[in-house]
Parts: structure tokens; C-alpha cells; sequence
């Protein structure tokens, strides 16, 4: 049983129907990337997902159809959306941005739940330097290094991250780009929205390609990184001559 199965879904902001059928899944312990062009719908899949946006269709999460649940017990269930604007406490330090992410274990009474920061300070040791520092005064990088870390502090079943390079150095992206890939390693299941194709692709066991609201292409992500479609349109390379 996949971790994740969206069937049908439609959703969108008032009368404007922003997706218009999707239909994906992720499996355990996959990452698995959708990309596309500004305005084809990602974020507002991710909203749809987590509740932030009523939806019609199907999700199923876990095994458990997600009809007529509230955000917060998605996110008692499991999920985690890192959104595009981070939203941090920026009036609070580091590390209480942190022990906040723990409210989900903390809830359901995880034992030693608080052991996951040391988790997330071995993933972003910047974070530990910092962590009696206001988050509102944090880089960009640390920033998002931070809104991940938040995330993981809920021990999810899975890790929504919703643009992670967006106005980030390419030197910070690239370190971005390097936990995914080591969360991938440690088993971290996760559903990546990105306009970077070709580094989300690099990191992703799947990939669907989102335009206009609707999947025009899945498949592997080493694949989908071959295919001369994806090439051209999203990873600016010249297709090897025939």
C-alpha cells in the first residue's frame, strides 16, 4: 500500500480551479519530486494536502482517507508541510522554533521526544551555533535549515517541502539539496515541490511533471532526467545530437 494516493483531485482558490484531476502516489521511504512552471499548481497541492485548502478527490494517507479531516489532525497523523515561507517564529530563538515543531510527539506523548533536536543539530550544525539566536535574524539558508528542522522535530511519516531553493545562494542550495539526500538515506519519507528540476530530480526516486493543473508526465526520476521533453523545457540542456 502506498504511503500517499491522491485520486482525482481537483482544487483551487474560490471559482478558479487551480488542479484539475491529479493523480500520484509516493511510496514508503521514497522521495518523490513534482515540477513545473510558476502557476501549474504545486503549492496548491501541498495546500490541498495538508488542509490549508478544501479540495475534492481522494486522498488516501497511511492507509486512512483524509476526507473531512482538519490540519491539525493531518499533521497528527503524520504529515508535514514545510511551506515556501518558511513561516518561522522570528521573535523566538532557535531552538523554542524547534521545541515547538515538537508538538505533535509532545501530544501523543513520544518517549525522550526531545532527543530530536540533537537529530536536527547533527543535520544543520549551523542551527546548533545559533540556536539561542532570533530566528528573524537568521540568513535565508539558515532560514529554511531551520523550517526543516521544525518539521522533523514532529517525527513525520511525511516530510512536505514546498520550494527549499527558492531565493537561496547555489552554494546553500546545494547544502539544501544534500540533507534531502541524506534524509532519503536515513529512510525519510518525502514529497518535493520544486522549481529546480534538475536537483530535485537528482534526489528523487520519482518525479511527475505538473503543468497547467493536471500530470503530463511520471516516471523514474532518472528517467524523467533523460527524457528529451523534461530536457528542454525544464533543465535547459541541449539533447545529444542523433
Amino acid at each position: 500500500m502506498a504511503l500517499l494516493d491522491v485520486t482525482d483531485l481537483h482544487a483551487g482558490y474560490g471559482r478558479a480551479e487551480v488542479l484539475t484531476g491529479l493523480n500520484f502516489k509516493l511510496e514508503e521511504r521514497q522521495v518523490v519530486s513534482v515540477i513545473g512552471p510558476n502557476g501549474a499548481g504545486k503549492s496548491t497541492t501541498l495546500a490541498a494536502l495538508i488542509g490549508i485548502l478544501p479540495s475534492r478527490g481522494r486522498i488516501v494517507f497511511d492507509g486512512q482517507d483524509l476526507a473531512d479531516t482538519t490540519l491539525e489532525e493531518r499533521v497528527m497523523m503524520g504529515l508535514a508541510l514545510v511551506p515556501e515561507k518558511r513561516e518561522l517564529f522570528g521573535t523566538m530563538p532557535v531552538e523554542d522554533n524547534l521545541v515547538l515543531g515538537g508538538y505533535r510527539a509532545m501530544k501523543q506523548r513520544v518517549p525522550h521526544w526531545q532527543r530530536e533536536i540533537e537529530r536536527v543539530y547533527t543535520l544543520f550544525p549551523r542551527l546548533k551555533e545559533r540556536r539561542e539566536q532570533m530566528a528573524g535574524t537568521l540568513s535565508g539558508g539558515e532560514r529554511q535549515m531551520l523550517a526543516v528542522g521544525r518539521a522533523l522535530m514532529s517525527t513525520p511519516k511525511l516530510l512536505m517541502l514546498d520550494e527549499p531553493s527558492l531565493g537561496l545562494a547555489p552554494l546553500i542550495v546545494r547544502e539544501i539539496f544534500r540533507i534531502i539526500e541524506q534524509l532519503r538515506e536515513q529512510g525519510t519519507s518525502i514529497l518535493l515541490i520544486e522549481q529546480n528540476a534538475r536537483a530535485a530530480l537528482a534526489v528523487s526516486d520519482h518525479g511527475y511533471v505538473l503543468e497547467t493543473g493536471a500530470i503530463v508526465l511520471d516516471g523514474p526520476a532518472d528517467a524523467l532526467a533523460q527524457d528529451p521533453r523534461v530536457i528542454d523545457t525544464y533543465l535547459g540542456a541541449q539533447r545529444p545530437a542523433a
